[in-house]
């Protein structure tokens, strides 16, 4: 199973995670066969980690909870709030594999209205050009019942061309954007 998590930064908490940044790419060493996509989304000037997102194939919710909260910018209050949801890849690859360095990047977050209010919602994702995308997938619930969102990293000229085009949909009640980098060791 695939799983999303969005780990947002309290706003005192740079210098915090500096110091752990060592601990928490070992942290992330043990998971790293199945990790699809990792990285900070970053202040507008990119000069500070707002928070952390993962995109990782785990075995199940259990390890989901382990990969959330024991990791060390959680445990030592790094973020103020960790988003997980379950993610239905509609890209399949990782980054890793993607050629990019064309744009800026970001991560775009959309979240769902009440399922009740728009029954099929799951299927109307815009078609996006590919190639620019890092990750593109759905957000679940914890038990994979229910729609929650969609999820869009990539490199974009204009990210309030993709954010107007998942708005046209009408399915989203909110949706943000974050500048986002690569993750993980360099």
């Amino acid at each position: 199973m695939d799983y999303f998590f969005y780990g947002r930064d309290r706003d005192d908490s740079a210098e915090l995670r500096q110091r752990l940044v060592e601990a928490h790419w070992s942290f992330m060493d043990r998971y790293a066969d199945g990790m699809i996509a990792r990285g900070p989304t970053l202040t507008d000037d990119r000069e500070r980690a707002t928070g952390s997102v993962h995109i990782v194939e785990l075995p199940d919710a259990e390890t989901a909870h382990v990969f959330a909260f024991d990791e060390p910018n959680y445990r030592a209050g790094v973020y103020r709030h960790v988003t997980i949801r379950r993610y239905v890849d509609l890209l399949g690859r990782t980054m890793w594999d993607f050629p990019g360095g064309r744009a800026e990047r970001f991560l775009i977050l959309a979240h769902a209205r009440p399922l009740m209010d728009w029954p099929g919602a799951e299927r109307t994702e815009p078609a996006l050009d590919r190639d620019r995308l890092i990750a593109f997938g759905r957000l679940l619930s914890s038990d994979g019942e229910d729609w929650e969102g969609t999820v869009v990293i990539g490199e974009f000229d204009d990210p309030a061309r993709i954010r107007d085009l998942l708005a046209l949909t009408g399915a989203y009640d909110k949706i943000e954007t974050h500048r986002w980098t690569f993750g993980g060791r360099r």
